[in-house]
């Protein structure tokens, strides 16, 4: 029988109708005589922002002020109670599962009273508050099945590790891989609903993954069982183009590459977290794009089998907006010796995390998603060379497996962004030749991404 593996994100469970949508397409696959295994964040009204982990994250913080978090939290557990009323049929398993969800958030707030006054806040204390949103949409989601009489299974794995690791690798994810296996086969024929978030991560999950743990640990389910096929399930049809919020030509992707899809993924497009896409690729597992919405689309397939006909030239353009553009000209004489090593050794001290590099001999321009502890390190630079800070920057990507040996495609692109009046500020190409970008001003981004939109239609 064949194994899929469901990840519902917090948009698509963020109401009781959408909880109850999520559910039939559960019950369709099963009709299906296949597997189900079902990977959940935590409940999100639309924007990321305002959901259960952002408002959980700024109630760990009020705690640390002396703010008001009882607020918080009262209106979190108003939120979840009103899902169950309008969720879970059965009046019995909707009174059991009241009483415990009122007993979890009774323990948080103890948990937060402990936090103020301590006044400070660990990692690991951040990971038992942010875990409690995948546990309230995990344990609700499960009893919405079993009050429509689709046998299921809550799963917790905040406890799943039980031995220590200093980082995220590979032997990490085999460890969590074998854990996931032996706990679903207790399964047996009932759906597992399992929480998207793990614990504990050395150094925190947010800090170690980031917010798209979700889909990491769905990854992890996925080769855990074998599946034939992991489904990430979102508010959009697929993968696009372009965005299609900037450009109107954009189109959904019937099909595209691991590769291609880390690429639009690290320059811009939420399509999906690294972490995942490595999991499933040495996995040999593809992986849909879904529109909870409109689940009858076939969405986007991210094959790493290769089986799939990409096509020649540029997949897909995108945009990363607000970033800092870093020019460093050294003060040595020409070629001088570790330059580079140099500045990229100040940055690693720092923890500044590099996007893109353009260099010449004695020149090195780079961007920065985040300009958090550059000014920690400008004096450092500047004992290198000149250092010009430059913020409010985009890069605009044009990506494509097909443009691997395929003539005049950078040309083309540096045409039309000069057209449309657009100044390129730095260029970089990686060695893969499958991603051409550039830095642009973060005020012509829109611009820039429909000129280069337009090599894909024309």
């Amino acid at each position: 029988m064949e194994t899929i593996v469901q990840k519902f994100g917090g948009t698509s469970i963020g109401r009781p109708e959408r909880m109850i949508n999520v559910a039939k397409i559960v019950q369709k696959t099963l009709a299906e005589e296949k597997k189900v295994a079902v990977v959940l964040s935590a409940m999100s009204g639309g924007v990321k922002i305002e959901g259960t982990t952002s408002n959980l994250m700024k109630a760990a913080n009020e705690a640390i002020l002396g703010g008001s978090y009882y607020k918080i939290i009262d209106l979190l557990e108003n939120n979840h109670l009103e899902t169950v009323e309008k969720t879970v049929i059965d009046p019995a398993i909707k009174e059991t599962l009241v009483d415990e969800l009122k007993i979890e958030f009774k323990k948080l707030k103890s948990f937060l009273d402990a936090i103020h006054v301590i006044g400070e806040i660990s990692p690991r204390s951040m990971d038992v508050i942010v875990s409690m949103g995948e546990k309230l949409s995990a344990r609700i989601f499960t009893d919405v099945l079993n009050s429509r009489g689709i046998d299921a299974i809550y799963y917790n794995l905040e406890d799943i590790i039980d031995q220590p690791f200093k980082e995220v690798d590979q032997n990490f994810c085999y460890y969590i891989q074998k854990k996931l296996r032996a706990l679903l086969l207790k399964a047996g024929a009932k759906v597992p609903i399992i929480t998207g978030f793990f614990g504990f991560v050395p150094g925190g999950i947010l800090k170690s993954i980031g917010r798209g743990y979700t889909d990491f640990t769905a990854a992890l389910v996925a080769t855990a069982t074998l599946a034939t096929e992991l489904q990430i399930w979102k508010e959009v049809d697929g993968i696009f183009t372009s965005d299609p919020k900037k450009v109107e030509a954009a189109r959904v992707l019937a099909s595209i590459s691991p590769e291609e899809a880390l690429e639009l993924t690290y320059y811009g497009s939420e399509v999906i977290h690294p972490f995942t896409m490595e999991q499933v690729a040495n996995a040999n597992i593809p992986m849909r794009i879904k529109n909870t919405f409109n689940p009858d689309l076939p969405g986007t397939i991210i094959d790493p089998s290769g089986k799939t006909n990409y096509q020649k030239g540029a997949t897909a353009a995108t945009v990363k907006r607000g970033v800092t553009l870093i020019n460093i000209q050294s003060n040595r004489m020409l070629m001088a010796y570790g330059f580079m090593h140099k500045v990229f050794e100040i940055f690693a001290k720092h923890e500044v995390i590099i996007d893109l590099v353009a260099t010449s001999e004695v020149n090195i321009s780079l961007t920065l998603d985040s300009d958090e502890n550059i000014l920690d390190a400008l004096p450092e630079l500047e004992k290198l060379g000149n250092v010009e800070v430059r913020k409010d920057m985009a890069i605009i990507s044009l990506i494509g497996l097909g443009m691997r040996h395929f003539v005049g495609i950078a040309s083309e692109m540096f045409t039309r962004l000069s057209e449309h009046g657009i100044n390129i500020e730095a260029i970089s190409q990686g060695s893969s030749e499958i991603n051409i970008s550039c830095v642009i001003n973060d005020q012509q981004s829109d611009k820039a991404l429909r000129a280069v939109h337009e090599m894909l239609v024309d």
